[in-house]
């Protein structure tokens, strides 16, 4: 589908554009850049029929609950023999 090539101004899909506003519009509401994806979900499901795991998916890609990077897990050493 058309819609689903990406913009060439931004790189974004027109439901990656779709999500980043709605989230937009919900934390300026709210005042606070933490929103529910259930909240977002139901704004964004106004304007795309997205499933939930469709969304997820959105979200992952935009980088949405990276947070901090995680610690590595440790690196066992393995016994050499010479």
């Amino acid at each position: 589908m058309l819609s689903e090539l990406p913009d060439v101004r931004d790189g974004l899909t027109r439901a990656e554009r779709v999500v980043l506003r709605c989230l937009s519009e919900l934390q300026a509401a709210r005042g606070t850049p933490w929103v529910s994806s259930a909240e977002l979900y139901g704004r964004v499901s106004e304007h795309l029929p997205l499933t939930p795991a469709q969304l997820q998916r959105l979200l992952q890609k935009l980088g949405a609950g990276a947070g901090e990077p995680k610690e590595p897990a440790a690196v066992s050493k393995r016994a050499t023999t010479s």
